[in-house]
C-alpha cells in the first residue's frame, strides 16, 4: 500500500518526500528526460534494497506496484503537453519517492522575418519583426538576430505555458550607408539542456536584404593638384540613389555633368563640384596650382656659336 499518494496532490506525500528523499534507495535512469512531442520515452527505476513493492505513478504510463528490483516507465507516444512529473516510489518499511522531470518540446513550423520598410534612409530608425510559429516550450526559446554572420541581438521569453504557441521578436535598427545590401536574418534555438538534443535544434528565416538610401559624402572636401598635361579632377562619390554632378569655375565655358574632368578642358585655378541626390548634396573643391610650363606656347631661343661665326664670315 502506498501511503504518500500523489506528490502533487497530497500534503502528506509532500511531508513524506521532504523527510525521505535524500535517503530514498531508488535510482532513476536517466534522472530527467527531454522528449519530442509524439516520440517514445522510457525510464528505469531500480533499487538494491529488499522492499514490499515499488511502482511508477503518472498521469500517463503508470506502473502498478511490483516486487521487482527494476521497473520501467514507458510511453510509446508522449502527447501530453501538461504531463505532471512521474514518480517512482518504494515501500520498504517506510515509503519514499523520486520525481522524474519531463520536458516535451516541438520545433517551430516556420520562422519568418518582415519589415514595413525594406527600403530605408540612412540615420532613420526601423523595426524588423521575426515571427515564430507553433513552438514549445517557449521559455526554452531564444531568438538570435544576425546581420551577415554577426550576432546583433537576442530575445528570450519567460512564458510558462507548455503547449505550442506563436511568438514574435522585434529588432530596432538605425542603418547607415555601410548597411546597404546587408542581409538580416533571425535564427531561433531551443535550449533544452544537456538532456536535450545536441546541438540544440535551430530554425532560420530567409534572409532579408535591405536597401539603404544615403546622400553623397566625399571623404575629403578639398583637393590641391599641381598642373600637368595629364591632370584630371575626379569628383566620383558613392551615393544611393547615384549622384548627379555639376561643376562651377570661371575657367569652364560649358556645362559638365560627368564626375570627372579631363586635362584638355582644365587650366590652373579653382573648381567646385557638387554631387546631388534627393537626400542632399556635397561639395568638393579642387585647386590646380601652376608650377611651371602651364597653358600656352613657350618659345626657347637656342644660340649656337659655330653658326654665328659662319654667318659672319659669309658677310
Amino acid at each position: 500500500m502506498r501511503f504518500c499518494g500523489l506528490v502533487y496532490l497530497s500534503a502528506l506525500s509532500q511531508l513524506c518526500l521532504r523527510g525521505t528523499l535524500a535517503k530514498c534507495p531508488l535510482q532513476i535512469t536517466p534522472q530527467s528526460v527531454v522528449v519530442k512531442y509524439g516520440d517514445p520515452v522510457s525510464v528505469n527505476c531500480s533499487t538494491s534494497v529488499t522492499h514490499m513493492g515499488m511502482g511508477w505513478e503518472s498521469t500517463v504510463g503508470g506502473v502498478p506496484l511490483s516486487t521487482a528490483s527494476l521497473i520501467t516507465w514507458r510511453v510509446s507516444e508522449l502527447t501530453d503537453w501538461e504531463i505532471q512529473p512521474p514518480f517512482c516510489y518504494i515501500n520498504y518499511g517506510k515509503q519514499c519517492e523520486v520525481a522524474l522531470p519531463v520536458t516535451v518540446y516541438k520545433t517551430p513550423d516556420s520562422v519568418s522575418i518582415s519589415t514595413v520598410n525594406q527600403t530605408m534612409i540612412e540615420g532613420n530608425q526601423y523595426e524588423l519583426q521575426c515571427d515564430v510559429y507553433n513552438v514549445a516550450p517557449v521559455q526554452k526559446l531564444t531568438v538570435n538576430w544576425y546581420k551577415g554572420e554577426t550576432l546583433v541581438d537576442q530575445t528570450s521569453f519567460t512564458d510558462t505555458i507548455k503547449s505550442p504557441v506563436n511568438k514574435t521578436s522585434k529588432l530596432l535598427i538605425r542603418p547607415d550607408r555601410a548597411d546597404d545590401g546587408a542581409q538580416i536574418r533571425c535564427e531561433v534555438e531551443l535550449n533544452l539542456g544537456e538532456e536535450g538534443p545536441q546541438p540544440p535544434p535551430t530554425n532560420t528565416s530567409e534572409p532579408l536584404r535591405i536597401t539603404v538610401y544615403y546622400k553623397p559624402k566625399h571623404s575629403n572636401s578639398t583637393e590641391i593638384i599641381s598642373w600637368s598635361n595629364d591632370v584630371s579632377l575626379n569628383c566620383t562619390v558613392k551615393a544611393n540613389p547615384a549622384a548627379v554632378y555639376s561643376w562651377h569655375s570661371e575657367h569652364l565655358t560649358e556645362k559638365i555633368s560627368s564626375s570627372v574632368i579631363q586635362s584638355s578642358t582644365l587650366s590652373p585655378g579653382n573648381y567646385t563640384c557638387i554631387a546631388t541626390n534627393f537626400l542632399g548634396e556635397d561639395k568638393k573643391n579642387f585647386t590646380i596650382n601652376c608650377v611651371t610650363g602651364c597653358h600656352g606656347t613657350f618659345w626657347t631661343v637656342l644660340v649656337f656659336p659655330q653658326l654665328l661665326v659662319a654667318f659672319t664670315s659669309i658677310l
